[in-house]
């Protein structure tokens, strides 16, 4: 008899007897199915979906007779292909299969396959020729951070407790009133005051409307970045911009909205001797100061499928500080400062500074600059946040492009209303990243307002460089309503950003755990500046070589001697440098031996034993007759005519 058989990949005929085991008809599906088809999970059913479904290998020994099919009888079947089992796993893994709750959420799957994490490491995107370039099959080629992997994985559903008033079931059973809720459910945001939706949030919420994966079509990565800018290469055939210009190719018109996500929902700074420390140079300066952040991303259980930032470092860059501002000058060691945070298992993830100006009182208090009356962040602030952004962009294998948006956090120190110094936590949104490179806007000297470009240049003449699309946004007028207007000239700066918490943990327990001291890089302003000497009375070293292990392992646990040691006295090899990062962040006594037993640290030690501390002044020739005293009544006598 004749059997059908639709598949993912077609429809397929196969003639068998009604004797024949369904292994010999296995055989025969072997030959017209494609040679990618894994058999392990071929499995047969009557209804496209929701049907009565079988592995193929468990009714191998059965007849097809037994299960009633006959002549002509059409039979759905569904697997998985070898090439495609490690599709959304980050390791390869196809051994590992995903529980029977996560196969029931549509939310937390990607392209029908569960998440596996990775390696705890900083991530770099995948680079890409243009922004709009779509990547095929981003989740097989896309390497996410392992935080984004282990949230993938993660079921996101929010449990609720049984309700004695609604509920009717017994302890074990579950109703409407008591059923887990999902991450992105407005009431529960509401009741906790959540005003944005984290990250992975958003992504079950929009992946949910964008995929079913239980209906059987392709996957659609769910995620795509603004893009205001004309697209090169225009099929339609004309010269390209600014010869010529049509509707595919010329970007849509903006309204502006608030952004209703946010990359990282907290920044936890691991020490407050770190804000300290930043604090300290505008208290013996007056003037501002700018650091970057350096730390490592983690989930935040206070908020659905959280990711918080925890800062461990602030490193100050080369800088001008005025009253007012910072003008920042050339980094010239950047990379090398970022390669020795990777050994410490951290990376870039913001950027710190410092607004104050004092109240004059006496009593330690600021003025109060910004506040909802004025500003948070300045439309210049904004801008150069959105470059940062930017230049750190996070990869993603839930977008078309690899990346979506930027986990880059600003935070700046200021005044509050009640006249104390405190710390705000920001992020601008992803269309202001794209319209700041698009070069659509620009900031304004009124800080609360920013600025749309026009198309003409100084001298007049139309931009070939940049086209500015149309701009509005929605605002409630004086009589409560909501009305677009146009965003030309300016519109206001809320528009384009994210408000984060911050805070610091209970427990500190920070990675970097040397006593404070050691000079901060580039304080040349305040007379300090990193010495030899100062090396060598952090880890104890006299000048005969000798050093205390405890005081020495401990006095290395800080990131800014660290850098120094690698910058400056340079007596280590790779190997060495990545024990010395190991030793300063884990603390672990076996490393911390085997650092000290290093040829590396013995040429260290060398140079700074032959720098050692000054031996003590001589003391004064006295014989104990008051022979000083009569020295000085015998010098006093003389007198010059």
């Amino acid at each position: 008899m004749l059997l059908r058989f639709r598949g993912p990949d077609g429809m397929y005929r196969v003639t068998v007897e009604p004797a024949d085991t369904f292994a010999q008809l296995g055989a025969k599906l072997s030959e017209v199915l494609p040679s990618t088809v894994d058999f392990n999970t071929l499995s047969l059913s009557n209804q496209p979906t929701g049907g009565d479904s079988k592995l193929l290998k468990e009714i191998a020994r059965h007849k097809v007779s037994q299960i009633g099919l006959s002549h002509g009888d059409l039979v759905f079947i569904s697997y998985k292909t070898v090439d495609k089992l490690s599709n959304g796993n980050s390791n390869g893994d196809t051994t590992s299969h995903p529980t029977s709750s996560s196969l029931l959420s549509s939310t937390n799957r990607l392209n029908g396959h569960a998440i596996l994490p990775t390696e705890d490491i900083p991530i770099d995107p995948l680079p890409v020729t243009s922004p709009s370039e779509k990547i095929k099959n981003p989740w097989e080629v896309v390497i996410q951070s392992a935080v984004d992997d282990r949230l993938d994985k993660q079921n996101g559903k929010i449990p609720r407790k049984r309700d004695v008033k609604m509920c009717r079931h017994g302890e074990k059973g579950m109703c409407d009133y008591c059923m887990p809720m999902e991450p992105f459910n407005a009431e529960y945001l509401a009741e906790k005051k959540i005003k944005n939706l984290s990250f992975h949030s958003y992504l079950r919420k929009i992946n949910s409307a964008t995929n079913k994966p239980e209906s059987g079509t392709s996957f659609m990565p769910p995620l795509t970045e603004p893009y205001y800018r004309v697209k090169r290469d225009c099929p339609s055939g004309h010269p390209q911009w600014p010869e010529g210009i049509c509707t595919k190719c010329q970007p849509s018109a903006i309204t502006l909205q608030p952004q209703p996500f946010r990359m990282v929902d907290h920044v936890e700074f691991a020490n407050p001797g770190l804000i300290e420390n930043l604090l300290n140079f505008w208290r013996q300066s007056g003037s501002q100061r700018v650091g970057y952040l350096y730390g490592r991303y983690t989930e935040y259980t206070e908020v659905p499928l959280g990711v918080k930032a925890v800062v461990e470092v602030i490193y100050e860059p080369p800088q001008v500080n005025e009253l007012d501002g910072v003008t920042l000058s050339e980094w010239t060691n950047e990379q090398e400062v970022d390669n020795i945070a990777r050994l410490c298992g951290l990376q870039k993830v913001g950027i710190i500074w410092t607004d104050l100006l004092d109240a004059g009182a006496g009593d330690g208090s600021v003025i109060c600059k910004r506040h909802i009356d004025s500003y948070y962040l300045s439309s210049l602030e904004i801008a150069f946040a959105a470059r940062l952004q930017a230049q750190h962009p996070k990869p993603s294998k839930w977008s078309d492009t690899g990346r979506f948006g930027s986990n880059f956090v600003t935070c700046v120190v200021s005044g509050d209303e009640k006249g104390q110094i405190a710390i705000s936590a920001y992020q601008v949104s992803n269309s202001a990243v794209e319209m700041v490179l698009a070069d659509i806007v620009e900031p304004s000297a009124d800080p609360t307002v920013m600025l749309v470009r026009s198309e003409e240049e100084e001298d007049g003449s139309t931009s070939r460089t940049r086209y500015i699309p149309e701009v509005f946004y929605r605002r409630i007028n004086e009589y409560g309503a909501s009305v677009q207007e146009n965003a030309k000239p300016s519109f206001p700066v809320e528009y384009l950003l994210v408000t984060l918490t911050h805070g610091f943990p209970d427990v500190p327990k920070p990675a970097f755990i040397a006593t404070p001291g050691f000079t901060i890089e580039n304080r040349l302003a305040l007379g300090q500046e990193q010495e030899h000497k100062t090396v060598a009375q952090r880890l104890g070293v006299d000048r005969n070589g000798e050093v205390k292990p405890e005081q020495a392992l401990q006095a290395v646990s800080d990131f800014h001697l660290i850098c120094y040691l690698s910058f400056c006295l340079s007596t280590m090899d790779k190997d060495e440098q990545a024990l010395l990062c190991r030793v300063a962040t884990q603390h672990d006594p076996a490393e911390g031996f085997q650092l000290l037993s290093t040829p590396g640290w013995a040429t260290l030690i060398a140079i700074l034993s032959s720098i050692g501390e000054r031996p003590p002044k001589r003391p004064s020739p006295d014989d104990g007759d008051g022979f000083s005293e009569r020295l000085a009544k015998r010098v006093g006598g003389v007198r010059l005519e």
